[in-house]
């Protein structure tokens, strides 16, 4: 509330609390000031002898608010915890955030990014990705605010903002309609002049008079001028960014190429001397525009899958209330433990357990599999997947942020933002061979001046345009986004960035089998009783100590009574569950484990022993379905060269009847994740590298040992696994579209390095001789790199 009393500097209100707080001597008496903004304001101006100002001022001062610029103001804004609720990742104290950034045009732009982050109090990790146009960085925010890193990406001349599906759609959108609208004016005059140059140069037209020919030259600029000044007005700003901050980019020599070419053509114009360059001028623009076009459109395809993900995600909810009263609110308020109800043939707007209801639910958006899974009660649902048959209630299990498809979302923008070795040398390469080339032109113009200076000019041009390295820059990135793009679709995540790389070089893929080659999907299909105990309690007495176990195995055993507590229980891992009640010591388990003689199994069957007092009181019986596919993809990896292991904790007799007929060329039975770890270790000791292939349960240490390693999992456990790659698929078919797709993605970024640098090897010495014109060496830069993105968008179908 106000105290009555108003500010001396802005005239606005003080408020009662702050009477007194803020006060500054402006003679003969101190004035009384609103907020530290404007006591900061008044001192400075008393302290510079400026007191005079208040004395002849005839409007009140600017409100701090008005003097600081909105656009400061909105970046503050982003400092709000409730607002970074949203789109911020916190683990302990790194905050983790995905910025869409505007501005970015080549793997130059993202290393001055990066390289202005360098050794930057409270960053921990920050990575530019110019294909997809986004920087994903890790913070302490003790040390920096978000409002801080998004200001200094700003004064280097990019506007960023939290990543938005939507949002970074319709900055793609306007990029698109820019480029077209330059395109289309650099296309229009590119004719005009073409018609010019053709009367000016060919001999079909004779002996044209000079006047003529002045003419042609003069509307030749006229028409041309637009083209250099507004078409091609996105190279220099690249340029010049990139001199700023002391950086070569591809668009330094493009930007030199243009207006030299530009300069020296209006000055023969203006003095009838010397030739002219207009239509190199305008194709080169068109071209490059065209090109640049291409290869945003193709970044937009490849980015369109987090859109279209997020676009699953519906926006309103239908809430059941404590009161049982209904309510639609919007998806985004849905709250752990909130109840939901989704009709048939509505989109479930949450990660849920159903708590009420039975239906099949269509999942085919995340996992690729097109058949309806039957839902009952207590089965998960995840957001973005359709409700087919009946209405259920859900309970809501994770809030907006943490649903499966925004971690999907997250984890594809944390492998699409990673480079790899490969991607980091070719960035290297290309901005040392900007430097090179720069150099090579000027001697090659030193060179024709003294030779035929006449023909300096136009050869210093043809070879700054023509050795351009923009295919070198694309030839990595956008190979490995379309990549990453497609597997994702195909409902594998890559998570780290040295995967694909990673998985063309692995000598031998080790398997874990149950919840891997199996579906982990297991059924209890017969109990043996060895005590007067009826079945009914020797499921209770299995069920009580099997809830406390993390294995797949133990989702088997279920039961309507009620579980027992025990007085202490414990998780042998890969071996059982032991338990004291009383005086009673129960163990349930392998037979090594509860110290039971192995019996063989029926058909395919796996036996879990409970003892009581080393005593054998139940033999369970349980079967696990071998997943689709398994075959046709281990015979592949055979084929491949690859040595096949399978590490698992049954035994012999049961692995060998399991995986009979399979191409596996190792068996490690009866394995705890210790001698899973230790065997993993000791292949990578003798030089192997090692794919480990597990479900993310029991083989955690396993799966981050292993120089690559893939979960398979149904995506709840999706944030806690450990794995570089997770597969939401359950078809195991998987694995061998990941490994297929990988050893394409390599040989296709292969090709695309060796077409750029051969291709600079090849037109460098052509250009450098006079041998090139102009206008070939610009179409020829352009068809460079329009091949190397058309030969990366083949790795989307």
């Amino acid at each position: 509330m106000s105290n009555g009393t108003n500010c001396y500097h802005c005239g606005e209100a003080v408020f009662a609390a702050d009477t007194n707080k803020y006060k500054v001597y402006i003679a003969p008496e101190e004035r009384e000031m609103c907020c530290p903004g404007c006591q900061s304001v008044a001192e400075m101006i008393v302290a510079s002898g400026l007191s005079s100002y208040y004395e002849h001022r005839t409007d009140l001062s600017p409100t701090a608010k008005q003097l600081v610029p909105d656009e400061l103001l909105r970046l503050e804004i982003y400092d709000d915890n409730e607002i970074q609720d949203e789109f911020v990742y916190q683990d302990g104290d790194i905050k983790e955030i995905t910025l869409t950034v505007e501005g970015l045009s080549c793997a130059a732009c993202a290393w001055l990014i990066e390289r202005s982050f360098r050794n930057t109090q409270g960053i921990q990790f920050i990575n530019v990705n110019a294909t997809s146009n986004r920087i994903s960085i890790k913070w302490v925010d003790e040390q920096i605010k978000l409002s801080d890193i998004l200001k200094r990406i700003s004064n280097l001349g990019y506007s960023a903002s939290p990543f938005q599906a939507d949002q970074h759609e319709l900055m793609y959108n306007k990029q698109l309609k820019s480029y077209f609208r330059r395109l289309g004016l650099a296309g229009l005059a590119t004719m005009q002049v073409m018609m010019f140059a053709v009367a000016l140069y060919s001999t079909w037209f004779g002996d044209m008079e000079e006047m003529y020919r002045q003419l042609f030259r003069w509307v030749s600029l006229i028409v041309a001028t637009p083209v250099l000044l507004y078409s091609a007005q996105p190279f220099y700003s690249n340029a010049l960014r990139n001199l700023r901050t002391r950086t070569l980019g591809m668009d330094v020599p493009v930007s030199i190429a243009l207006l030299g070419a530009y300069t020296a053509s209006a000055y023969a114009t203006m003095t009838g001397t010397g030739e002219v360059y207009f239509e190199s001028i305008s194709m080169f623009t068109f071209f490059l525009l065209f090109g640049r076009y291409l290869e945003l459109r193709a970044r937009k395809k490849t980015s369109e899958l987090s859109a279209n993900m997020a676009k699953l995600i519906p926006n309103m909810a239908l809430r059941v209330n404590e009161d049982e009263s209904e309510q639609l609110v919007p998806t985004k308020q849905l709250k752990i433990n909130d109840c939901v109800i989704v009709k048939s043939g509505e989109v479930i707007p949450c990660d849920g357990l159903i708590i009420k209801g039975e239906s099949s639910v269509d999942e085919s958006m995340l996992t690729g599999e097109f058949l309806p899974i039957v839902k009952s009660v207590e089965s998960d649902v995840y957001t973005g997947s359709l409700n087919v048959e009946q209405t259920i209630v859900v309970c809501v299990t994770k809030t907006h942020k943490h649903n499966l498809i925004s971690e999907i979302i997250r984890l594809q923008n944390t492998a699409q933002s990673s480079k790899p070795q490969i991607s980091i040398l070719a960035d290297k390469i290309s901005r040392y061979f900007v430097l090179a080339l720069l150099i090579i032109s000027a001697g090659t113009y030193l060179f024709w001046l003294g030779y035929d200076p006449d023909k300096a000019f136009w050869i210093t041009l043809s070879v700054l345009v023509a050795t351009c390295p923009c295919a070198l820059s694309l030839a990595t990135p956008t190979a490995l986004t379309c990549a990453t793009s497609n597997l994702s679709r195909q409902g594998i995540l890559i998570r780290k960035e040295h995967v694909l790389e990673s998985l063309t070089k692995v000598d031998e893929i080790a398997f874990d089998k149950t919840g891997t080659l199996t579906k982990g999907a297991f059924t209890l299909t017969k109990i043996k009783s060895g005590t007067e105990l009826h079945q009914t309690e020797l499921l209770r007495i299995a069920a009580s100590l099997e809830q406390y176990s993390t294995h797949p195995i133990a989702s088997a055993f279920k039961t309507d009574e009620e579980k027992i507590k025990f007085d202490k229980t414990e998780n042998h891992i890969g071996l059982g569950i032991s338990g004291s009640l009383g005086e009673d010591n129960y163990k349930i388990g392998s037979a090594k484990f509860t110290q039971q003689v192995s019996l063989e199994s029926d058909g395919k069957d796996i036996l879990v022993y409970l003892a009581k007092n080393e005593q054998l009181i139940a033999r369970f019986y349980i079967q696990d379905e071998m997943r689709e596919n398994v075959a046709t993809t281990l015979d592949y990896i055979a084929e491949s060269g690859l040595d096949v292991t399978l590490l698992t904790g049954d035994s012999k007799n049961h692995t060998d009847k399991v995986t009979a007929g399979l191409a596996i060329k190792n068996k490690k039975t009866s394995q705890s994740p210790e001698s899973k770890l230790a065997y993993i270790n000791a292949q990578q000791a003798d030089g192997k590298l090692m794919l480990m292939v597990g479900d993310g349960v029991n083989d955690a240490p396993v799966l981050s040992a292993a120089t690559v390693s893939i979960a398979m999992g149904e995506g709840s456990d999706l944030a806690k696994n450990s794995a570089d790659v997770v597969l939401l698929s359950t078809d195991f078919i998987a694995v061998k579209y990941m490994l297929a797709t990988a050893t394409k993605t390599y040989k296709i970024i292969k090709q695309n390095l060796m077409w750029a640098l051969g291709y600079n090897s090849l037109i460098l010495p052509l250009a450098i001789s006079g041998s090139v014109p102009p206008y070939i060496a610009v179409i020829g830069m352009s068809l460079s790199s329009l091949l190397v993105i058309g030969n990366s968008l083949r790795l989307l179908k």
